[in-house]
């Protein structure tokens, strides 16, 4: 069988009441020239049985025992034969044409290794989740933009096959920022695009999803900034040591305060305590973070003596 310009990676765990939108967002593709990679994550719901009643042929399904989502997707790339990889997870949605206009891109700049396009949050509490389309990120400071933090969601890129698997694929080890690290070690080693149009969409729902967990993000997120130092050293001679402190001990501290005032204590707790083994923050910062090795009921307690007014996170 002739292998397909692209194969599309989703991984699935117990993803049945979202499977007939996502998959069928591809099947919807006005680029057909692809292979959806189905990857089963030990659902104990019906998505295995679902998956193989489909009758499209260029959907093919992978079975394993439960290992989490970055295993899952490095399953799916073991089996890709597409000379581009798109990332979709079982909950989430495209236009019907975002394969056709990422990889229209893509062929326009064939010295790029991946493109980017626009996104929407869709079922977002109060009204929130406006649609979004990132800015032209290839320029002097991409380095630094892209370390910062992670500018794009897993199914708002297409990305060359050869380098994804030249990057090492996803780290197992990762539960969150998984794709932030991925994406970190490809997108610094050769030219992006972007496609300014929104084209994916990224659906909130009751039933779990990795974002649900902001503690393990906020601390994952500063796992993958160290081990991209770890492996690329020359960054700091890009960025000074200062500036780097600010944008992994700095942004670790404020999604701890973002936790704080939006009183998840357990979460920014975990968090402060991360900052201050560190050495990092201002005395205003310490005077809010050191309760954090308190028990939590006296913590809470403190709370409500406090002027809650944020102080200035410089660190």
């Amino acid at each position: 069988m002739k292998a397909p310009e692209i194969s599309v990676i989703m991984p699935c765990y117990n993803a049945m009441a979202h499977l007939p939108a996502s998959v069928g967002s591809v099947l919807a593709q006005t680029f057909a020239d692809w292979e959806l990679i189905a990857v089963d994550d030990g659902s104990s719901d019906a998505t295995l049985n679902w998956l193989q009643a489909q009758p499209d042929p260029r959907l093919r399904i992978l079975s394993q025992t439960n290992q989490g989502v970055s295993a899952s997707r490095n399953a799916g790339l073991a089996q890709a034969r597409g000379i581009y990889v798109a990332f979709l997870d079982a909950d989430d949605t495209w236009t019907a044409d975002y394969l056709e206009k990422m990889r229209a891109m893509l062929h326009a700049h064939p010295d790029a290794v991946l493109a980017y396009c626009g996104w929407q949050n869709i079922g977002l509490p109060g009204g929130r989740g406006e649609p979004f389309v990132p800015p032209d990120y290839e320029g002097a400071d991409k380095a630094e933009t892209l370390f910062s933090g992670c500018r794009w969601p897993i199914h708002a890129a297409l990305v060359k096959r050869q380098a994804v698997l030249a990057a090492g694929g996803f780290d197992p080890a990762l539960k969150n920022a998984e794709d932030y690290a991925l994406w970190l070690r490809v997108a610094t080693a050769a030219p992006i695009v972007r496609v300014p149009e929104v084209l994916a969409f990224y659906h909130f729902h009751g039933g779990a999803q990795a974002s649900g967990n902001r503690a393990r993000a906020a601390l994952q997120h500063l796992q993958a900034q160290q081990a991209y130092l770890a492996t690329h050293p020359a960054l700091c001679g890009v960025i000074s040591p200062s500036r780097i402190r600010q944008l992994t001990l700095g942004e670790l501290l404020k999604r701890g305060y973002a936790c704080y005032w939006q009183r998840d204590l357990t979460a920014a707790r975990q968090i402060f305590r991360a900052v201050m083994k560190q050495g990092y923050g201002t005395l205003a910062d310490w005077k809010y973070m050191l309760p954090a090795w308190l028990p939590e009921s006296w913590h809470r307690w403190l709370i409500g003596r406090r002027d809650r007014d944020p102080p200035t996170t410089d660190g």
